[in-house]
């Protein structure tokens, strides 16, 4: 296992499985931890790297008070094993097949999954457009987005100053009549509020796939 720190409060775990065969962009991964006395807890991480990668990625944020995140990415060392299941995960996923164009719209930690989505479709050729949310620019986990920062922006920032809303996604989005395929991951208010604009802006529901978290003790 190999560690990089994107942010104050997230780290990348890349992970070399054996007998790995791939996952579809989209899937997470299960990481169990069990303490001396026998405890166990179980959270689910979403897989951030490519289909085809050897090494699987997890950006994982730390979560005060949680029983699982702060050991992985405050305890944990490079070549520490863990116990893991999956992938896992057949509905948040997209693949060639699938088609495009893709429209991700991210909130925070929620960069993960669509992380995998959009380097599936780069090395597809599919058409991919990413609009991240963060509150601040030293939030962003990976940069390679159209971003908006919610609260702080540095001088001379040029991109998006406020929350998603309606006049942004139409902005970005490709328009409804070319039926993208939309994808949003984030905290659940952010991801009713951005689904129920995109079906006001004319986008049908059935393609509009959604992936929310809310606090728990990760």
């Amino acid at each position: 296992m190999e560690l990089l720190r994107r942010t104050q409060r997230v780290t990348s775990l890349f992970l070399r499985i054996p007998g790995w065969t791939g996952h579809r962009a989209g899937q997470h991964l299960d990481v169990r931890l069990t303490a001396e006395d026998g405890y166990r807890a179980e959270r689910s991480y979403s897989i951030a790297s490519a289909p085809g990668d050897p090494l699987v990625e997890l950006a994982v944020e730390r979560l005060e008070g949680g029983e699982v995140s702060p050991y992985l990415t405050e305890e944990v060392r490079p070549g520490d094993a863990l116990a893991i299941a999956g992938p896992l995960g057949g509905y948040f996923v997209w693949g060639a097949a699938n088609g495009g164009p893709l429209f991700l719209i991210a909130g925070g930690s929620g960069i993960a999954p669509l992380r995998s989505i959009q380097l599936a479709a780069a090395a597809s050729g599919v058409p991919c457009r990413l609009l991240y949310s963060c509150r601040a620019e030293e939030d962003v986990i990976y940069p390679e987005a159209i971003l908006t920062l919610t609260r702080q922006q540095p001088p001379g920032w040029g991109g998006y100053r406020r929350r998603v809303d309606a006049a942004m996604l139409q902005e970005v989005a490709w328009p409804a009549a070319q039926a993208p395929r939309c994808y949003v991951c984030g905290p659940s208010g952010f991801v009713e509020s951005v689904a129920a604009d995109l079906v006001a802006l004319g986008h049908a529901p059935e393609r509009i796939l959604t992936e929310r978290f809310g606090p728990t003790g990760a």
